[in-house]
């Protein structure tokens, strides 16, 4: 399998459904950890923390990535960094946690359809990446 660095490099930034269309629509499964009617929480299938979850907005609404946000997504990007705080809390993440958004392929995005990775479980590092 390709290395994040790898698959964001190959990536081709698209409005075209991903990956996390067919996981929300239930074609892919995955270890949903949190879902409500506006966003859909998920283990991330290659971990980079002893917790690595995804937060995807259910509706991409042309938001593949942060930097093609408008003032019109400010309620969804609100909800997507309020939803990991709550995530946080549920997976007991008392003692911290880092919140990471990759935007475009020298950013390490892999799939257009913006999302939040939460980590935790362990000491990050400075700098990252």
């Amino acid at each position: 399998m390709a290395s994040e660095k790898e698959a964001a490099a190959a990536a081709v930034p698209s409005d075209s459904p991903t990956i996390f269309d067919k996981i929300i629509n239930k074609e892919i499964p995955s270890k949903v950890v949190y879902e409500d009617d506006k966003v859909l929480a998920f283990r991330d299938i290659e971990p980079q923390a002893p917790t690595h979850i995804l937060i995807i907005p259910k509706v991409k609404d042309g938001l593949t990535g942060l930097s093609k946000a408008e003032e019109r997504h400010c309620e969804i990007l609100g909800r997507l960094l309020y939803t990991a705080k709550l995530v946080a809390k549920q997976e007991g993440l008392e003692d911290g946690f880092r919140i990471v958004i990759n935007d475009g392929p020298n950013g390490g995005q892999s799939v257009f359809h913006i999302h939040v990775h939460l980590l935790g479980g362990r000491q990050m590092n400075w700098p990252p990446g």
